[in-house]
């Protein structure tokens, strides 16, 4: 069973629908484009014991800085 989640995009500021594989594991790191101004952003999901998900959104150059 797929989460749905809505993310704002890092760039645009405008509101995506993402949805979360739960069986890709506890901790998940993917790229994804906005579905509005078509920039990639880094997604970083974390799901807990309870099948809820933490969905973080980086930038291109937040993930250069942080390599």
């Amino acid at each position: 069973m797929l989460i749905h989640q809505t993310v704002d995009c890092p760039y645009c500021g405008e509101p995506n629908d993402i949805e979360i594989d739960p069986s890709g594991g506890r901790r998940q790191a993917y790229e994804e484009d906005c579905q509005v101004c078509c920039r990639p952003w880094r997604v970083t999901v974390k799901l807990d014991g309870d099948g809820e998900a933490w969905v973080r959104l980086a930038t291109a150059d937040e993930v250069e800085d942080n390599e």
